[in-house]
């Protein structure tokens, strides 16, 4: 990880933290979204425009993922990481797995991209996952590793 991604990132985590009237579905929104922001970044911008396409990554993705913790009630939440747990644990590569919230219409799918083993030899997949609130979709890249009871958790 460079410099850059992980100053931002700390500065964010102070700013929400410290932010007036941000409760903890937007700080763990703001979290989520700058960390992806933050490496989608680190991967657009390369030698000098490295730190900046981080810096912006990272804030773009702060502003995205506090809006989607914001909207983003409890019964989603929960739809949403059922959804990841079992796509991650049953789906093959490029096959989605869907979440519906009838109560507000929110949706969502996950999608496993890619499977691997660590140099630790950890179990870990590659996802896209998506989120429907209010018609508008947002998109996310992670990577999550099964841990030793078999859940997955997602590291990046």
């Amino acid at each position: 990880m460079n410099r850059a991604f992980i100053w931002t990132l700390l500065v964010l985590l102070i700013l929400a933290g410290c932010a007036p009237g941000v409760g903890p579905k937007e700080q763990g929104g703001v979290l989520l979204g700058a960390g992806t922001g933050a490496l989608l970044g680190s991967h657009l911008g390369r030698g000098h425009g490295s730190v900046v396409a981080v810096a912006i990554g990272t804030l773009a993705g702060a502003m995205i993922g506090q809006e989607l913790g914001h909207s983003l009630d409890q019964a989603d939440k929960l739809a949403m990481n059922q959804n990841l747990q079992e796509g991650l644990e049953y789906n093959h590569s490029q096959e989605t797995n869907s979440w519906n919230n009838p109560d507000n219409k929110h949706c969502g799918s996950l999608t496993p991209i890619k499977t691997f083993r660590t140099a630790k030899n950890d179990y870990c997949r590659e996802y896209l996952q998506t989120v429907v609130i209010g018609g508008q979709e947002s998109r996310a890249y992670g990577t999550a590793c099964r841990t030793a009871d078999g859940s997955w958790k997602i590291v990046k």
